[in-house]
């Protein structure tokens, strides 16, 4: 074999074997990425099905639509996963990832949870709760008391005003003796000294309880929820004296849960939770208006304001008890005195009469 026919053959193999090469990388198979696994979380809320549809539901279907793949929260509503007074345990446990609720109700381990639902006259209307939480150190104090126990308070917010729908008419505190009602642990807990005996049902179960005579009535929403839910389908009378002006409930979450979230979930998270908050703003603020004006399934009854100032009266010394018991109960009670103190030096629209 010539030189040349040497340095032909060299060139075919080296430029067939480039070409092999090639052949090799271009026939290789491809490599598929996996899908990006999607967050999934579990909420439930405190709330039935009825009211849940407006509290709550319109708030995680934004977040859902938002989220895409990258997060879906499956909304759970009261007692479907767990009884509402086990819902803290299920969450600090990870059993549900987070929850909707006040503090009272789900019996959170903290020395914040007497305050949360209806904590007697703290709040005269529902924009107080917020103010008190992110302008008077509520929020901080709610943080710091949940980090202690696994759980991450994400926000609170207002809900409607507390009074009586009941079966029989209440004119005066002498009508309160006696009444079976169903209501928050604090709210009963105050109330019995008027003769209120609080009972404790699942929350689904109300209505039945009304109608078989098991309840007297319920001191547990305002005038809205009532209508919402088929209270005022089986209660007769409306009292319109309050005994808080508005429900402090908050959002919560799992702490390890909450923390494996990337930064823009957590914001996510957060404006989907504030959206809720203002839904009930100006659900509850006007319905309770306009039920009162053009609902026509309970009667209106009033007691005397120089009779109820008694009830007032009973409440600061109530807050004083609850002061007593430790040092940061002391902390959020003077918050509330202060507040109201300003709000009363603020004069109208803040405070009068």
């Amino acid at each position: 074999m010539t030189d040349k026919q040497k340095n032909s053959r060299r060139k075919f193999l080296k430029t067939a074997g480039a070409g092999l090469a090639g052949a090799a990388v271009l026939s290789a198979p491809a490599v598929h990425v996996s899908a990006k696994t999607t967050i999934k979380w579990r909420m439930q809320t405190y709330a039935g099905a009825a009211l849940a549809a407006h509290v709550i539901k319109p708030a995680i279907d934004s977040f859902n639509k938002v989220a895409g793949s990258d997060m879906h929260i499956e909304l759970f509503m009261a007692d479907q996963l767990v009884p509402t007074g086990e819902l803290f345990r299920a969450m600090q446990k990870g059993t549900i990832d987070a929850v909707q609720s006040d503090d009272d109700s789900m019996a959170s381990p903290t020395e914040v949870t007497v305050f949360g639902g209806y904590f007697p006259f703290a709040s005269r209307y529902s924009l107080d709760v917020p103010v008190l939480f992110n302008q008077y150190g509520l929020n901080e104090i709610w943080d710091a008391e949940y980090s202690k126990v696994g759980v991450k308070h994400i926000s609170a917010g207002a809900w409607d005003p507390c009074h009586f729908a009941t079966k029989k008419p209440i004119y005066s505190l002498s009508d309160l003796k006696g009444l079976r009602v169903f209501t928050f642990p604090t709210a009963g807990r105050f109330l019995t000294q008027f003769g209120v005996i609080p009972v404790t049902l699942p929350w689904e179960d109300i209505e039945v309880a009304v109608q078989t005579g098991e309840l007297d009535g319920i001191a547990w929403s305002g005038i809205t929820e009532d209508y919402t839910v088929g209270w005022a389908d089986v209660t007769d009378y409306f009292l319109t004296n309050n005994i808080s002006g508005a429900w402090a409930g908050s959002f919560f979450a799992n702490m390890d849960r909450y923390n494996e979230l990337p930064e823009n979930l957590r914001e996510l998270l957060s404006l989907a939770m504030d959206s809720s908050h203002y839904y009930r703003q100006w659900w509850y603020w006007g319905g309770e208006a306009s039920l009162r004006v053009y609902g026509t399934k309970m009667k209106l009854t009033t007691i005397p304001d120089d009779e109820w100032a008694i009830v007032e009266k009973a409440a600061i010394k109530f807050w004083d008890e609850i002061a007593s018991e430790s040092p940061i109960k002391a902390k959020v009670v003077d918050i509330f005195k202060k507040y109201n103190a300003d709000m009363i030096k603020a004069g109208r629209p803040y405070r009068y009469g």
